[in-house]
């Protein structure tokens, strides 16, 4: 094996100026990582048991240390180009996408041994975690690549061959653009979702598991020790008021 060879970030590509990635791999690979996230933190949230969820970091913090090092042998990686192996490529700049998958590890690393190594689930830690699903689906989605976009304004650099070819300057085709009447539709569908999710969050009655989980996940640390003398003081009126002594 050529070593000089091995830590070349990105393929070398006829007309291409810059080394650079598929980016149809890239997708394909955030969206199979999002969907086992999702699925780690709805059984989490759902049975209350993290053995799924520490499968799921331990493997996304590898995964990512893979990708920093030499994404050609990323897991992730490896099985989106399974699936889009027949699929033109879409080349993009390896540097930025570099960059964004550093930071995907700087958030990885801590997760990992907060909730793999050592087991404390908080708020804080559950919306980092929820920041990381929305990321993967920001780029498997709609292809917007956050940390490239970071790597252009805390770099000052400018990236190169970007996904759908946002670094070119290009003027919008009329498809892509938007007329006052679909402006409202956008506004009004954004502004009902906002509203349906924080009703479903705050405003109704927790009859479930996951969302009394939810809700416990949310309180402060005066709230919790609120609820625990609640439920020690309810059990020890139980234990008076029983007739057996």
């Amino acid at each position: 094996m050529n070593f000089k060879e091995f830590f070349a970030y990105g393929e070398k590509v006829d007309g291409y100026d810059v080394r650079v990635l598929n980016e149809r791999e890239a997708r394909a690979g955030a969206g199979i990582l999002f969907a086992f996230g999702l699925i780690s933190l709805t059984n989490a949230v759902m049975l209350s048991n993290g053995i799924v969820t520490k499968f799921f970091i331990s493997f996304f913090t590898f995964d990512f240390l893979i990708r920093v090092i030499n994404p050609s042998y990323s897991p992730s990686l490896l099985l989106g180009r399974f699936f889009v192996q027949n699929q033109t490529p879409e080349y993009v700049g390896a540097a930025q996408k570099r960059f964004a998958w550093g930071l995907g590890l700087l958030l990885a690393l801590p997760m990992f041994y907060l909730l793999v190594i050592h087991w404390q689930p908080n708020p804080i830690k559950v919306l980092i975690c929820i920041i990381c699903l929305l990321l993967l689906l920001s780029e498997s989605a709609f292809s917007i690549c956050v940390g490239c976009k970071l790597y252009a304004l805390l770099l000052r650099a400018a990236p190169s061959h970007c996904p759908g070819g946002v670094c070119e300057i290009r003027k919008k085709e009329k498809i892509q653009t938007f007329n006052p009447a679909q402006k409202f539709i956008v506004v009004i569908t954004f502004f009902i979702i906002t509203v349906s999710f924080y009703n479903y969050f705050f405003k109704l009655e927790n009859k479930t598991h996951i969302g009394k989980v939810m809700s416990v996940m949310l309180m402060s640390d005066a709230e919790l020790k609120a609820l625990e003398d609640a439920k020690y003081q309810k059990e020890l009126e139980d234990f008076e008021n029983d007739d057996d002594f």
